[in-house]
């Protein structure tokens, strides 16, 4: 062709047929995957619609720093939003649901089928082409959890440009960074979103932000929430922002509904679909790039043998789509499989009560749940007998899958006797798209192990190294988890405009494996334990102790509800081991016996070398939105240091009592 990003060819109008689902046990599927990995992934790949179907899959791919990545499926072209769409669309399930909007703090709820999304999609793909937005271009997307979300990112596939979206609520300095390093010409938001104590408004956010930025932005679209007071009419004008530069806020409605329809642009497979912002060690934010071809096999793969979704299933994924959770699993993973997915507005606890999760079980027939372990310890801290679960119809539900953080022990088993459907823990990050180990009930239902996150999925060659790179071959050893190069489809291809930044982030570290950051170590079985970040390890007068062993012992008392354990500045150690502790409700222990009882039984468990003696009960662990502990926030707080406070916190007056213990002013 003339020209790979050219809507010369139509999107199929007929189902392409597509090769089933590959058969076998899991260890048969992962040999194949290793042995021969251009058969694995290019008739993997037969289950995706292309126009142009790859004829290789695996890229020329060397494994030193700062040599060319490569590209899978490199000589194939398609569009993400036909494979998500139209494809099922032409196979006649055009009236199926597709998304199913749910907001629990307005009290709305929808149901959008492929060919209404489509639709939807068509239209504002055809106004973002009539601001000019091209193959190539960024467009930035800050928007709530509501179904212009979806859209948006949709619209943005089809027509070959590329995506960023950033969590609703992002401060304006922060905002104006992630505008600053993708340079998007539009920018599509809401006029606010909805938390369960008040109401975030994003045009002033915005409009700072964008004044704040080097003036890349010329039109900002804008969807009207009619629960929030602000609107346009103010920025309507062409308000000056950024320098000189006029940037025109426009209508969504308007926008959408005024727009001729917009067909799918062919797209190679190695064309960048997403840039997803994650956080970086030096404290500015890093541009994760993923491509479209080998993302979209990936998702495919990982829909139908990790999680057991086709499209006659329903799964609900509690995240957000600022997230990759959110990216992978509300949106691409269900679409790209035919099934339904839920985009909830709300939280486990509160929006009502804890038995929200349930409620939406019963109300769309879920068959898999996807959550975070933050969730369920939040609805254990205030139901632990799972009293609000019996009181919904929860028998559609097949399995609840987690990951983001660790899951401990106590939490697993909990819900693993109270749910009555497998609990599988996995884990993957940012960077990799997918799951690096996960237990593949699609395929297979493996043994269940309380503390693993299952087994390498093919593709991944995951090793445990030392800090010289070797490898360590005795299970149980703890050691640097890092993957063997290359890398599977559907990983990150790099960050935008940083190769450099890209080669020593994860690259440089072991040569010939990309270094994951985290630590953990394989059992006789092969099942992979990750115990928490490498810089979560800490050193106790010479002895290193991981963080998360210590948080796996505090767990088990039956009073703990959550529990972060950190490194603290000893000047005797060198570090000493301090655990933040919240109690469950209705608890009849005074804080001064727990703490006892907690250092006494990781002397039990540990023994003492792990000296552990500081305990502080607290009534919330400091978290982000998408619910990790902020650990080296607590740490800076503690150890006198300055502290910065990400702007991901979700409630940063959670801080106020630890600044206080530690004999510090808050900070705002």
């Amino acid at each position: 062709m003339s020209d790979a990003h050219s809507p010369a060819r139509t999107p199929p109008r007929e189902p392409i047929p597509r090769a089933p689902h590959q058969s076998g046990s899991f260890a048969e599927i992962q040999a194949h995957a290793t042995s021969a990995p251009d058969e694995f992934w290019l008739h993997q790949a037969e289950r995706i619609d292309w126009f142009t179907p790859p004829t290789c899959a695996t890229p020329v791919q060397a494994t030193e720093p700062g040599t060319d990545r490569g590209s899978w499926f490199a000589d194939g072209t398609l569009n993400m939003s036909v494979n998500t769409l139209d494809r099922h669309v032409a196979a006649g399930r055009g009236d199926q649901p597709a998304l199913i909007s749910d907001s629990a703090m307005t009290g709305e709820q929808s149901v959008l089928s492929y060919a209404q999304l489509l639709e939807r999609v068509r239209n504002f793909a055809g106004g973002l082409h009539e601001l000019g937005v091209g193959v190539g271009d960024r467009v930035l997307i800050y928007l709530p959890m509501i179904p212009e979300a979806v859209v948006a990112m949709l619209a943005c596939a089809r027509i070959g440009a590329i995506h960023s979206v950033v969590f609703g609520g992002f401060a304006a300095s922060e905002l104006a960074v992630r505008i600053n390093d993708a340079t998007p010409s539009v920018i599509v938001t809401a006029t606010g979103g909805l938390e369960p104590s008040r109401a975030v408004e994003y045009l002033p956010i915005l409009h700072q932000a964008i004044a704040l930025s080097t003036g890349s932005v010329r039109n900002v679209v804008v969807k009207d929430r009619p629960q929030l007071d602000g609107d346009i009419t103010e920025y309507a004008n062409g308000a000056t922002a950024g320098g000189s530069v006029d940037v025109t806020w426009r209508d969504w409605e308007q926008l959408e509904s005024a727009a001729l329809p917009a067909d799918a642009v062919e797209m190679r497979a190695q064309d960048p679909l997403y840039i997803l912002y994650t956080s970086g060690t030096t404290g500015s934010p890093k541009g994760v790039v993923r491509d479209t071809g080998g993302y979209a096999v990936a998702l495919e793969w990982a829909m139908s043998h990790i999680y057991g979704i086709d499209n006659q299933d329903t799964i609900f994924t509690a995240s957000d789509v600022g997230w990759v959770v959110g990216h992978s699993f509300i949106v691409y993973g269900p679409l790209i499989a035919g099934a339904a997915t839920v985009l909830y507005e709300g939280k486990p606890v509160g929006t009502p009560d804890a038995g929200t999760f349930w409620r939406l079980i019963e109300d769309y027939k879920v068959d898999v749940l996807y959550t975070a372990p933050t969730a369920l310890r939040a609805i254990r801290r205030e139901d632990p007998t799972l009293e609000e679960l019996g009181k919904y119809d929860t028998s559609s539900l097949k399995a609840v899958y987690l990951a983001g953080e660790r899951l401990d022990t106590e939490t697993w088993h909990w819900a693993n006797n109270g749910i009555h459907v497998p609990i599988i823990d996995h884990w993957w990050q940012t960077e990799t798209g997918w799951p690096i180990c996960a237990n593949p009930r699609g395929v297979q239902q493996l043994p269940s192990k309380a503390g693993s996150t299952g087994v390498p999925m093919p593709g991944f060659l995951p090793r445990i190294l030392d800090r010289e790179g070797n490898d360590v071959t005795q299970p149980g050893t703890e050691g640097n988890i890092a993957i063997q190069l290359p890398l599977p489809p559907g990983t990150l291809i790099g960050l935008w405009g940083s190769t450099e930044r890209f080669v020593s982030s994860y690259l440089a570290e072991f040569p010939g494996y990309y270094a994951t950051g985290d630590a953990g170590y394989f059992d006789d079985d092969g099942y992979l334990f990750v115990m928490g970040r490498t810089d979560d390890v800490i050193n106790v007068a010479g002895h290193r102790l991981s963080t998360g062993s210590l948080e796996e012992v505090l767990s088990q008392h039956p009073d703990v509800a959550e529990c972060a354990v950190l490194g603290l500045h000893d000047e005797l150690k060198g570090q000493r081991a301090a655990g933040f502790i919240t109690m469950k409700h209705g608890h009849t222990r005074s804080e001064s016996d727990l703490a006892i009882e907690l250092v006494a039984l990781v002397r039990e468990v540990i023994g003492p070398v792990a000296a552990f003696r500081d305990v502080m009960v607290v009534e919330r662990l400091p978290k982000t939105r998408s619910g990790k502990i902020l650990r080296k926030t607590i740490r800076q707080i503690f150890d006198g240091e300055e502290v910065r406070i990400p702007p991901t916190i979700e409630d940063i007056t959670v801080l106020d009592p630890l600044f206080v213990a530690a004999g510090r002013t808050p900070v705002r």
